[in-house]
């Protein structure tokens, strides 16, 4: 498997909550595994919040940090370039997508067309999840929608 991980997805790879051991478990078993580079900041931001509501205490969330920094060079990074910001941007606007979430939409599908197989796309917000599937990608988890109802 070739597995693209959003920031909501990578979150869960580092602070223990509902879909957290099936990221992991994905992540054991892909072939790749990849992000965009907006990650990096998108996942110290949701550390930093965690810790200023007080959902971690600061040395749980220093730790989280500590150990994304060390993974950080093992994920593949799709690059930046016009094609994928225009390719964002498209979906951005077709879908209703926030735009660091069309820019992680854009960058697995780039990849999907440049390896010419199948990515799956690790995600834990439905709106984006629905729109990598009507674009051809693998959302994972499959079955998102019933698994929020059961977190609620």
């Amino acid at each position: 498997m070739i597995l693209y991980l959003d920031a909501s997805a990578l979150v869960k790879c580092y602070v223990t909550e509902p879909g957290s051991e099936e990221i992991r478990t994905a992540i054991q078993r892909a072939a790749l595994a990849g992000t965009h580079l907006i990650s990096r900041v998108e996942v110290a931001a949701a550390f930093a919040k965690a810790v200023r509501t007080k959902a971690l205490r600061a040395e749980e969330g220093k730790k989280c940090l500590i150990r994304f920094r060390k993974d950080w060079p093992n994920l593949i990074r799709p690059g930046v370039s016009e094609m994928l910001v225009a390719h964002a941007h498209t979906l951005a606007w077709d879908y209703g997508l926030r735009g660091y979430d069309a820019v992680h939409l854009a960058a697995a599908h780039l990849w999907q067309d440049s390896v010419g197989d199948n990515v799956t796309f690790a995600v834990f917000d439905l709106k984006l999840w629905r729109a990598a599937r009507e674009i051809g990608l693998l959302p994972f988890p499959n079955n998102l929608d019933s698994l929020l109802k059961a977190w609620d």
